[in-house]
């Protein structure tokens, strides 16, 4: 179809998409499912080939968080049954990622609950990074700990971080239906404190908790703008003892719709399939990975994943290969960094004259909740049972 070789040709070319052609792939029907990852397929190989590159979370402090973001099984009020344990200590958290690392990781991404660090929550963290660094010194490791003060990005990045992870989560003009602890402008600004001190900057998105297709198609564009090198796509994952339990608005078509949406309007930008693909991509994981060029491994920060042997297979039996330690994730013209200069017009340039786009409409299509698929994590970090990586 004549929107989906637009589409192509503007992500060969890193041609940010107009929101209306956004928009129009979250609204193509199932009969053109195929056609639509085939599109978004051949913008992924052009900027990654066939790599999957593998991440590994380790939650080094789990719980007990005083922010209120409604999808967080770790939020404050939560009734969760989930793990609950202050700080790992480094050669704990060290014997966790090697885990990660055993099972083809190419980077560890250290997360802890809470609004922020304290300055001395960073004196923990890099000497978790330093005895990270030091079992395993070529792997990627990313840091996420909440908001950032100032000087914080720098002492992170001066004790061995790559990166940094803070989310956007949904549209600005949504936020504050999700979180009122803190503010879309205060994520925003820690993403540029993270760049700011010459760390990679990951940002992304979570689907699924009753946005429409507008707020959607305004998060990918906001994050566009802000340029971050690594672009997560998680979709919810409704557990209970939250406030959002009972959102269950996707189904795999659509996740797939939105992932292709991503990486149309993000198209040389790592995207990482995230938090919620087993319960609601559930068998059509392997279509999309040819959206996606990156994806963690094993086990979320409170909910179980796939096991690590069942991702490796998927990722083989696909066509895919894992990408190498030795190997650069990005195209060489982003250099590690952003292309603001390089990518095409921002999206200020874009019209805002498309309708919004009811969830309901979503979820309306949505399958019987999966509720069986959504398993409280029992094992790796704080526990004394083994990860499944």
């Amino acid at each position: 179809m004549d929107l989906l070789n637009t589409l192509v040709e503007k992500g060969l070319r890193r041609e940010l998409p107009s929101r209306e052609e956004a928009l129009a792939v979250l609204t193509t029907s199932d009969d053109d499912l195929l056609e639509v990852v085939a599109a978004a397929g051949k913008v992924r190989r052009q900027w990654f080939g066939r790599r999957v590159k593998l991440n590994y979370l380790v939650n080094l402090k789990s719980g007990l968080c005083p922010e209120d973001c409604s999808y967080c099984s770790q939020r404050l009020g939560s009734e969760a049954g989930i793990l609950k344990y202050t700080w790992l200590k480094p050669d704990e958290a060290s014997k966790a990622a090697a885990a990660g690392v055993a099972g083809g990781a190419k980077r560890v991404c250290l997360v802890a609950s809470g609004r922020g660090p304290t300055d001395r929550d960073v004196d923990r963290v890099s000497k978790t990074i330093g005895a990270i660094k030091e079992q395993n010194a070529d792997v990627e490791v990313c840091a996420c700990l909440g908001l950032l003060s100032d000087g914080q990005a720098e002492r992170l990045k001066a004790a061995g971080a790559d990166a940094y992870n803070h989310n956007l989560n949904t549209s600005e003009s949504t936020y504050g239906d999700i979180t009122t602890t803190h503010t879309y402008a205060d994520r925003v600004e820690t993403v540029r404190h993270a760049q700011g001190a010459g760390l990679s900057a990951c940002s992304g998105l979570i689907a699924g908790m009753g946005e429409s297709d507008a707020d959607l198609v305004d998060v990918v564009f906001a994050l566009r703008a802000l340029d971050p090198d690594s672009v997560p796509v998680n979709f919810l994952i409704p557990v209970e003892g939250t406030p959002l339990a009972g959102e269950w608005n996707l189904t795999p078509q659509r996740a797939l719709r939105i992932l292709a949406m991503v990486r149309f309007v993000c198209p040389d930008v790592e995207v990482r399939l995230a938090g919620g693909r087993e319960v609601h991509l559930r068998t059509m994981q392997p279509l999309a990975l040819h959206l996606v060029n990156s994806i963690f491994l094993g086990d979320y920060l409170t909910t179980e994943g796939q096991e690590g042997k069942a991702d490796l297979d998927m990722i083989a039996d696909a066509g895919f290969e894992v990408e190498g330690a030795g190997t650069t994730t990005l195209p060489g013209h982003r250099g590690g960094g952003g292309c603001a200069s390089a990518c095409g017009p921002s999206d200020s340039a874009v019209s805002d004259s498309a309708a919004p786009v009811s969830a309901s409409s979503a979820g309306a299509e949505a399958a019987s909740a999966r509720t069986d698929l959504v398993t409280v994590r029992r094992r790796g970090a704080g526990t004394d049972l083994a990860p499944n990586a």
